[in-house]
Protein backbone atom coordinates (compact mmCIF):
# COMPACT_ATOMS: atom_id res chain seq x y z
CA UNK A 1 0.00 0.00 0.00
CA UNK A 2 1.29 3.43 -0.99
CA UNK A 3 1.55 5.79 1.97
CA UNK A 4 1.59 9.52 1.38
CA UNK A 5 3.32 11.79 3.84
CA UNK A 6 1.00 14.61 4.86
CA UNK A 7 2.34 17.30 7.14
CA UNK A 8 0.94 20.44 8.75
CA UNK A 9 0.98 23.62 6.69
CA UNK A 10 3.17 26.04 8.61
CA UNK A 11 4.75 28.20 5.92
CA UNK A 12 3.85 29.78 2.61
CA UNK A 13 6.06 27.17 0.95
CA UNK A 14 4.12 24.34 2.64
CA UNK A 15 0.91 26.03 1.50
CA UNK A 16 2.08 26.23 -2.13
CA UNK A 17 3.13 22.57 -2.05
CA UNK A 18 -0.26 21.53 -0.72
CA UNK A 19 -2.05 23.54 -3.41
CA UNK A 20 0.06 21.91 -6.11
CA UNK A 21 -0.69 18.45 -4.74
CA UNK A 22 -4.42 19.26 -4.51
CA UNK A 23 -4.37 20.28 -8.16
CA UNK A 24 -2.84 16.91 -9.07
CA UNK A 25 -5.50 15.07 -7.04
CA UNK A 26 -8.56 16.94 -8.31
CA UNK A 27 -9.70 14.04 -10.50
CA UNK A 28 -9.34 11.43 -7.75
CA UNK A 29 -12.17 8.92 -7.49
CA UNK A 30 -14.12 8.67 -4.22
CA UNK A 31 -13.18 5.85 -1.87
CA UNK A 32 -9.56 5.80 -3.00
CA UNK A 33 -6.40 6.70 -1.07
CA UNK A 34 -5.90 9.64 -3.44
CA UNK A 35 -9.37 10.98 -2.69
CA UNK A 36 -8.71 10.64 1.06
CA UNK A 37 -5.45 12.55 0.61
CA UNK A 38 -7.33 15.24 -1.32
CA UNK A 39 -9.84 15.64 1.52
CA UNK A 40 -7.13 15.87 4.17
CA UNK A 41 -5.07 18.37 2.20
CA UNK A 42 -8.14 20.49 1.48
CA UNK A 43 -8.92 20.62 5.19
CA UNK A 44 -5.34 21.63 5.99
CA UNK A 45 -5.37 24.35 3.32
CA UNK A 46 -8.69 25.72 4.58
CA UNK A 47 -7.33 25.88 8.13
CA UNK A 48 -4.16 27.64 6.97
CA UNK A 49 -6.12 30.14 4.88
CA UNK A 50 -8.50 30.87 7.75
CA UNK A 51 -5.51 31.66 9.96
CA UNK A 52 -3.22 33.46 7.51
CA UNK A 53 -5.67 35.13 5.13
CA UNK A 54 -8.43 36.03 7.55
CA UNK A 55 -10.73 38.77 6.35
CA UNK A 56 -12.23 40.77 9.16
CA UNK A 57 -15.83 41.85 8.98
CA UNK A 58 -16.26 45.46 7.94
CA UNK A 59 -16.94 48.10 10.55
CA UNK A 60 -20.45 49.53 10.70
CA UNK A 61 -19.28 52.73 9.02
CA UNK A 62 -17.55 50.80 6.24
CA UNK A 63 -20.68 48.70 5.69
CA UNK A 64 -22.91 51.78 5.53
CA UNK A 65 -20.57 53.61 3.14
CA UNK A 66 -20.32 50.50 0.95
CA UNK A 67 -24.12 50.27 0.73
CA UNK A 68 -24.31 54.00 -0.04
CA UNK A 69 -21.84 53.53 -2.89
CA UNK A 70 -23.69 50.47 -4.21
CA UNK A 71 -27.02 52.27 -4.27
CA UNK A 72 -25.77 55.73 -5.21
CA UNK A 73 -26.96 57.23 -1.92
CA UNK A 74 -25.79 60.41 -0.25
CA UNK A 75 -25.88 61.42 3.42
CA UNK A 76 -29.33 62.98 3.05
CA UNK A 77 -30.69 59.58 1.96
CA UNK A 78 -29.70 58.13 5.36
CA UNK A 79 -31.80 60.59 7.39
CA UNK A 80 -34.86 58.25 7.47
CA UNK A 81 -32.69 55.51 9.00
CA UNK A 82 -30.39 57.44 11.31
CA UNK A 83 -32.28 60.60 12.22
CA UNK A 84 -31.16 64.11 11.42
CA UNK A 85 -28.58 65.23 8.90
CA UNK A 86 -26.20 66.05 11.77
CA UNK A 87 -26.64 62.54 13.26
CA UNK A 88 -25.84 61.01 9.88
CA UNK A 89 -22.68 63.10 9.66
CA UNK A 90 -21.66 62.18 13.22
CA UNK A 91 -22.23 58.46 12.59
CA UNK A 92 -20.29 58.44 9.32
CA UNK A 93 -17.39 60.33 10.89
CA UNK A 94 -17.28 57.93 13.86
CA UNK A 95 -18.27 60.57 16.42
CA UNK A 96 -21.57 58.87 17.26
CA UNK A 97 -22.32 55.19 17.78
CA UNK A 98 -25.32 53.59 16.15
CA UNK A 99 -28.32 53.13 18.40
CA UNK A 100 -30.41 49.97 18.41
CA UNK A 101 -33.13 51.79 16.44
CA UNK A 102 -30.62 53.01 13.85
CA UNK A 103 -29.23 49.50 13.44
CA UNK A 104 -32.69 48.03 12.96
CA UNK A 105 -33.67 50.75 10.46
CA UNK A 106 -30.46 50.37 8.43
CA UNK A 107 -30.84 46.61 8.41
CA UNK A 108 -34.48 46.68 7.31
CA UNK A 109 -34.30 49.68 5.01
CA UNK A 110 -30.95 49.15 3.31
CA UNK A 111 -30.54 45.40 3.90
CA UNK A 112 -27.19 45.82 5.64
CA UNK A 113 -26.36 42.63 7.56
CA UNK A 114 -26.84 43.01 11.31
CA UNK A 115 -23.39 41.60 12.08
CA UNK A 116 -21.86 44.38 9.99
CA UNK A 117 -23.74 47.05 11.92
CA UNK A 118 -22.60 45.95 15.37
CA UNK A 119 -19.30 47.66 16.02
CA UNK A 120 -18.59 45.51 19.07
CA UNK A 121 -20.65 42.33 18.60
CA UNK A 122 -19.95 40.96 22.10
CA UNK A 123 -21.50 44.05 23.64
CA UNK A 124 -24.83 43.25 22.01
CA UNK A 125 -25.04 39.50 22.63
CA UNK A 126 -27.80 38.28 24.86
CA UNK A 127 -26.80 36.22 27.86
CA UNK A 128 -29.17 33.69 29.48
Amino acid sequence: MLTTYIKPIRTESDYEEALSRIEMLMEAEPNTPEFDELEVLTTLVEAYEAKEYRIDAPTAITAIKFRMEQQGLNQQDLVPYIGSKSKVSEVLSGKRELSKNMIQALHKGLNIPLESLFQEPLKYRFHP
